[in-house]
C-alpha cells in the first residue's frame, strides 16, 4: 500500500471516528453559528450597518430581556408552540391516512391524486382570507393552515413511498392472512417508516413556515405577531429576536422528531 493510500485512509477513518462522535458532531454543528454571531458583531461595532438595519447581538438580548420582564416572551413562545404541534398533529395524521389509502388504492389515487396535487400548488397566504371567511379570526382558522401545511408533505411521501413496497414482502404477508388494515400496520407502514419521517420533519417545517401566515390572522400573540407588530413598529431588534427564537424552536422540535425516528427505525425496520 502506497504512503497516499495509507494517508488517505487514515484521514477517512479520523473523520469518519470524528463525525461518530456525539460531543464532536455538536461542536462541528455549533461553528457555523458562531462564526455568523461573531461577523454580525464585528460588522455592527465597525458602523458597517445602521443599528436601524442591524442592531447589535446586545441589543438583541436587551429587547428580549426586555420581554421576559414584562412576561410576554414565554407567552409568544408557547402559543406558537402550541398552534404548530397541534396543526402538525391534525395535518400529519390526515397526512398519513389518505396518503395511505391513495398509495394502496389505483381507483383513490385516480380520483383523488390529481385533486390534491392542484390543492398542494395553492400558495399559503392565499387561504388566508377563505379561512377568515369560514372560521373567523380565532385558533381554529390559524390551526388549520399550518394544518394544509403539514398535510401536504406527508400525504406525498406515505403515498410514493407505498406505491413501492416491495411486493414480495406483501404477498408473502397475504400468505399468512395479514389483510386490510392489519396488513397495513403490521407490514405495509413498517416497511416506510424512514419515508414517513422523512415526510414528518418536512411537515414539521412546514408547520413552522405557515405559523407565520397563520399569525397574519387578526392575532395578538406568537412569534408571528411578534415579527410583523416588530416590522410595523420599526423595532429590528425584536424582529430579529424572532427569527431567531423561530430557528431555534424549529431546530428542537425536528431533533425530537430526529430521536423519534431513530427509536422507529430500530423497532420496525
Amino acid at each position: 500500500m502506497s504512503a497516499a493510500t495509507g494517508t488517505k485512509t487514515t484521514t477517512k477513518t479520523v473523520t469518519s471516528s470524528l463525525l461518530s462522535n456525539g460531543w464532536a458532531r455538536w461542536s462541528l454543528g455549533l461553528l457555523l453559528p458562531v462564526v455568523i454571531l461573531l461577523a454580525w458583531q464585528l460588522s455592527t461595532a465597525a458602523g458597517v450597518f445602521s443599528a436601524v438595519q442591524l442592531p447589535a447581538p446586545r441589543a438583541v438580548l436587551a429587547a428580549g430581556s426586555e420581554l421576559i420582564a414584562r412576561n410576554e416572551l414565554f407567552n409568544h413562545i408557547a402559543i406558537s408552540t402550541q398552534r404548530v404541534l397541534l396543526g402538525f398533529a391534525v395535518g400529519a395524521a390526515l397526512g398519513v391516512s389518505l396518503g395511505a389509502l391513495v398509495g394502496l388504492s389505483k381507483i383513490a389515487e385516480v380520483m383523488l391524486g390529481p385533486t390534491i396535487g392542484a390543492l398542494r400548488a395553492v400558495p399559503s397566504l392565499a387561504w388566508v382570507p377563505l379561512l377568515i371567511l369560514w372560521m373567523k379570526i380565532g385558533e381554529d382558522s390559524k390551526v388549520t393552515l399550518i394544518l394544509i401545511g403539514a398535510f401536504f408533505p406527508v400525504f406525498t411521501t406515505v403515498s410514493l413511498a407505498l406505491r413501492h413496497v416491495d411486493k414480495n414482502l406483501v404477498e408473502a404477508a397475504r400468505a399468512f392472512g395479514l389483510k386490510g388494515v392489519k396488513l397495513l400496520t403490521t407490514v405495509q407502514l413498517p416497511a416506510v417508516v424512514p419515508a414517513i419521517f422523512s415526510g414528518l420533519r418536512l411537515a414539521l417545517a412546514q408547520a413552522w413556515l405557515f405559523l407565520v401566515a397563520a399569525e397574519l390572522i387578526a392575532a395578538s400573540m406568537g412569534l408571528g405577531f411578534l415579527l410583523t407588530d416588530s416590522q410595523y413598529n420599526g423595532r429590528t431588534d425584536r424582529l430579529l429576536l424572532a427569527i431567531i427564537l423561530l430557528a431555534v424552536l424549529g431546530k428542537i422540535t425536528d431533533a425530537l422528531l430526529g430521536l423519534a425516528e431513530k427509536w422507529a427505525v430500530r423497532r420496525w425496520s
